[in-house]
């Protein structure tokens, strides 16, 4: 490696990506496109660094095996970036072979970046186990914070937010030790997660917004919650499901919005059945969802009637409350998706979602007409935008699981 290419790698290691350009600007050799991949994608612009990546890993011989494995690795890291997650093809026949050379920094830089992968997919078990894999104290500065951020993340999907505090400290005196710029402000950016308002709690006849350790200290307050983010009910140590069964949680929703009063059958139908008028074969079908409601909540509360319709009974609680999403619509779960101000695929989000692209697709096109999101690019380029939303994180839209107890 000649003088100029080991400069050039310092001043990207270093997060300086001009003082790298600097000295490879006008060089095409395949180590020198490697770096000014690598430094492009460092000052934003993806779409230039991942045809130069491409090039220098095309450019490398047949011998040089751990060079395009690092090609491999930028261009996933760039995928992930431009949250392209379709796109991350390779990764672990590259990973093999850096940690089969003794590369053993950009081996767990793959790691991290498969982490990252997981996280944002919402597989948190496997992306804890990835982490578990990639003990800490081993790996170069920048990659500790690396290591803490996604540990804080996968804390913070799972409501745990004393864990994702030390962590995110971690991730910060680590980013500050650093010295990168992009670093310390990715640590800043995840931190204010924890003090935006991530949820909406309706209760006796009241909302507020909640920060997410104070939707933690709701679910460990015993209180019987209905979670209109996932769909379920939760109290005592009891989760019940109901996302595939949208009348019974319709119901579910009006009965504790309500609590401690009841709700009159016609605005239970209203509620569970779209809007119809409460004539006498919507009033026998409300009878039938609500024994079926019965069944699904016995550990949890009674639904008892009353004269002019039902009321919830809590078993053993004084406290019924409902976790809404702080902006609420058909599309939701979307814009929650775009609110982090990155250009999305379509088939990003239908992997993040879990749902078909289709549906994604069609969810994208009425929010475009309506000018709430906007296209970039063309044809299997095309990403889509929202301004950030305030108030609006993603991080109770993600599908993992509730915390158990």
């Amino acid at each position: 490696m000649d003088s100029l290419i080991t400069a050039a790698a310092q001043a990207l290691a270093a997060g300086d990506p001009f003082g790298a350009l600097n000295r490879v600007a006008l060089r095409e050799d395949a180590p020198a496109l490697a770096l000014r991949g690598i430094a492009m994608a460092q000052l934003g612009d993806l779409a230039r660094a991942k045809a130069l990546l491409r090039r220098a890993a095309r450019a490398f011989g047949p011998k040089e095996a751990v060079a395009r494995a690092r090609c491999i690795l930028a261009e996933a890291e760039i995928a992930l970036v431009s949250r392209d997650l379709g796109a991350i093809s390779g990764l672990d026949a590259a990973r093999a072979i850096l940690d089969r050379h003794g590369d053993r920094a950009n081996a767990a830089h793959a790691c991290y970046v498969e982490a990252r992968r997981l996280l944002l997919v919402g597989r948190l078990d496997e992306a804890e186990r990835m982490l578990a894999a990639l003990p800490p104290s081993p790996l170069p500065i920048a990659m500790r914070a690396a290591h803490a951020l996604v540990a804080a993340g996968i804390a913070i999907r799972r409501l745990c937010i004393g864990p994702a505090r030390a962590a995110l400290a971690r991730a910060d005196t680590a980013a500050r030790q650093a010295g990168i710029p992009a670093l310390l402000a990715e640590v800043e950016s995840a931190s204010l997660v924890l003090d935006t308002p991530a949820a909406r709690l309706v209760a006796r006849g009241a909302e507020r917004l909640l920060r997410l350790d104070e939707v933690e200290a709701l679910m460990a307050s015993g209180a019987l919650v209905v979670d209109a983010s996932r769909h379920l009910v939760r109290g005592a140590g009891t989760v019940v499901p109901l996302d595939t069964r949208p009348v019974l949680f319709a119901l579910a929703r009006a009965l504790a919005e309500a609590w401690p009063g009841d709700v009159p059958r016609a605005a239970l139908v209203a509620r569970a059945f779209r809007g119809k008028e409460a004539d006498e074969s919507h009033r026998a079908r409300l009878r039938v969802e609500i024994g079926r409601l019965r069944v699904e909540l016995r550990a949890l509360a009674e639904i008892r009637a009353t004269k002019r319709g039902f009321v919830l009974a809590p078993h053993s609680t004084g406290e019924v409350a409902v976790l809404a999403r702080p902006v609420e619509g058909e599309h939701a779960a979307v814009l929650a998706f775009l609110s982090d101000g990155e250009a999305w695929s379509s088939s990003a989000l239908a992997l993040a979602l879990g749902a078909s692209q289709r549906s994604v697709q069609r969810a994208l096109d009425e929010l475009a007409a309506s000018g709430t999101v906007q296209p970039v690019g063309h044809g299997r380029a095309r990403r889509w935008m929202t301004p950030p939303v305030p108030g609006f994180p993603t991080a109770l839209l993600l599908p993992a699981p509730m915390p158990s107890g």
